[in-house]
């Protein structure tokens, strides 16, 4: 079966859609018109860039230009992460712990598919390295942005709750136990809840698309269950870490809450 091509006519009809919510939500005062046509806009050209770049990668499969792209897409990913908090780290304390986050994670998950899951040979082929690693990451990245800007934000609205138990004898990990756990689970609850979903509400993107690429049904399963496990293992680790990290910025060596290491995103 081949995949039934689409047209630019096609595509545009999509994109009349989302002129029209444009359109109502600023008949309605939403404010959201402008940011859905730029993000619509911002998406269709970094697709259409990469769809270009994936191109002439297949063609060659070199590791060299897979690497390249992988790390394009973890430095890309940090910086979104950075750039959606409301409250977050001064200078590029923020971006490293949420671009080593996604690295530990998404990087080692991935690794470990390639290697002894799917098996592919070589296992760097970019026809399963690049899309694994872009599910992965971008999960990864929704995980711990949303994780982190809960942490920074209930760090500084419950400073004095926190400071009370520091006063009171308790180390810093005892002191803020409730609010990492809190946040823990903002940054788990997506993927908990796609999982908890996935063929009962809704069909997985990367079933679909197998699907509709000629696949077996229950090869695009088979496929769909291995990455929605490795999305969930990726994003846990991410968010733990992150959450860890960022906490251990939060305290100094004394056991002393330090919030003027934050300040509030401008971008957001």
């Amino acid at each position: 079966m081949n995949v039934i091509s689409l047209s630019a006519f096609d595509l545009s009809l999509a994109s009349v859609l989302v002129l029209l919510l444009a359109a109502t939500s600023f008949r309605i005062g939403l404010g959201l018109e402008k940011r859905l046509v730029i993000s619509a806009l911002r998406m269709i050209v970094q697709l259409l860039l990469v769809g270009m770049v994936l191109k002439v990668l297949f063609a060659s499969a070199n590791l060299a230009f897979v690497g390249g792209m992988s790390l394009c897409m973890l430095l890309i990913a940090g910086y979104e992460v950075s750039a959606r908090q409301k409250r977050k780290l001064r200078g590029v304390t923020g971006y490293l712990i949420s671009t080593s986050s996604m690295m530990v994670s998404s990087f080692t998950v991935t690794l470990l598919a390639l290697l002894f899951m799917v098996g592919v040979d070589p296992w760097y082929t970019p026809q399963y390295a690049i899309p694994l690693l872009g599910m992965l990451l971008g999960n990864t990245m929704n995980g711990v942005a949303l994780a982190s800007d809960r942490l920074t934000t209930e760090m500084y609205n419950q400073r004095g709750v926190v400071e009370q138990r520091l006063l009171l004898g308790q180390d810093w990990q005892e002191a803020s136990g409730d609010i990492r756990r809190d946040c823990m689970r903002t940054g788990m609850i997506p993927i908990i809840n796609s999982m908890a979903a996935a063929g009962v509400v809704s069909l997985p993107g990367m079933m679909t698309g197998q699907i509709l690429g000629g696949s077996s049904p229950l090869d695009a399963v088979k496929y769909q269950i291995l990455i929605m496990l490795l999305i969930a293992a990726g994003t846990g680790f991410g968010v733990v870490t992150a959450i860890w990290l960022i906490s251990r910025r939060l305290f100094d060596d004394r056991q002393r809450l330090v919030l003027d290491c934050l300040e509030t995103s401008k971008s957001r």
